[in-house]
């Protein structure tokens, strides 16, 4: 009996961990990319709420989900572009301006998304992968939902990116040493623009992912402050896309500790294991960010690593 609770609930983490991952995936993947040049995105937060309004909206007036999944990442790209545009200016601190946006996304979330919080617009499918099973309970738990499956794809091809592609050895070049990308002719403004603009498009889509698919509706309290976790879980995966995947699997995996107990009946505990994906970042900050301590793999121009 015991070890079929046990089974239960390991099922249970193991599901949690694909549904709830996919956020983390997309904004990490999306602030890797950012970091990689040589700037700090903090607005992820901004940008996920921002995103998750926007691909319920998107999907709802095009009765299409996918439709509202580019939408939102057409939407994060618009403040991303505006994030790198104001690092460009003098004196302007990059962090203070992620702080600024994300106060500005989550406000025109609020403002813009009120009119569909009632309605109910097209939510993204899932692929049944457990087809083959007997037990209703492993066929539940293997209905992977599509958009994980491109963060998977996309990870390995930012990962080819960075170590195969000429592009990708530019922007590692401009995030590893600004001087000497522009004594070879690159244009290190146009660069992270464009780094920071094609990674908050990946963050807006992680944002669709939390009103298009789990939890699936549009609310103001969606995210709760997944996208400032993903920004310290790419300091956890060393600045590696590759890595980003099975932290992001690690973190939903925590995520999903609460639920799964709670489903067996100890709902004493639910809101202690909940705090588990918040423990985790403490202690990853708390590790990489020591004083005097560099994190190994960051990029060169990164002032906060």
């Amino acid at each position: 009996m015991t070890g079929m609770v046990g089974g239960t609930v390991l099922l249970a983490v193991l599901s949690g961990a694909v549904r709830s991952s996919t956020p983390y995936l997309f904004v990490s993947l999306g602030e890797c990319l950012t970091e990689k040049s040589g700037r700090t995105n903090l607005g992820q937060e901004g940008i996920l709420v921002l995103g998750a309004m926007v691909g319920y909206a998107g999907s709802y007036e095009t009765g299409s989900a996918w439709a509202g999944v580019l939408l939102a990442g057409f939407a994060g790209s618009a403040l991303g572009a505006l994030h790198a545009l104001c690092c460009q200016l003098r004196r302007v601190n990059d962090v203070a301006v992620g702080i600024a946006l994300i106060l500005l996304g989550t406000g025109l979330a609020f403002l813009f998304g009120k009119p569909f919080i009632q309605p109910s617009a097209p939510m993204l499918s899932a692929l049944s992968l457990g087809w083959w099973a007997v037990d209703p309970s492993i066929r539940a738990a293997l209905r992977v939902n599509e958009l994980f499956l491109v963060g998977i794809g996309v990870a390995v091809a930012m990962h080819l990116f960075f170590l195969r592609t000429r592009w990708g050895l530019i922007v590692r070049t401009v995030g590893g040493n600004a001087e000497a990308a522009r004594a070879l002719g690159y244009s290190v403004n146009g660069v992270r623009l464009a780094a920071t603009t094609a990674g908050a498009f990946l963050s807006g889509m992680g944002g669709s992912f939390l009103s298009l698919f789990y939890p699936g509706s549009w609310t103001e309290s969606l995210s709760n402050g997944q996208g400032l976790i993903a920004v310290a879980l790419v300091i956890f995966a060393r600045w590696q896309p590759l890595r980003c995947l099975w932290a992001a699997l690690m973190f939903g995996g925590a995520e999903a500790i609460g639920p799964a107990l709670q489903a067996i009946g100890l709902s004493e505990v639910y809101y202690v294991v909940a705090a588990a994906p918040y423990v985790l970042t403490l202690i990853i900050m708390a590790i990489s960010c020591a004083p005097g301590r560099r994190a190994a793999g960051a990029p060169g121009e990164l002032k906060i690593a």
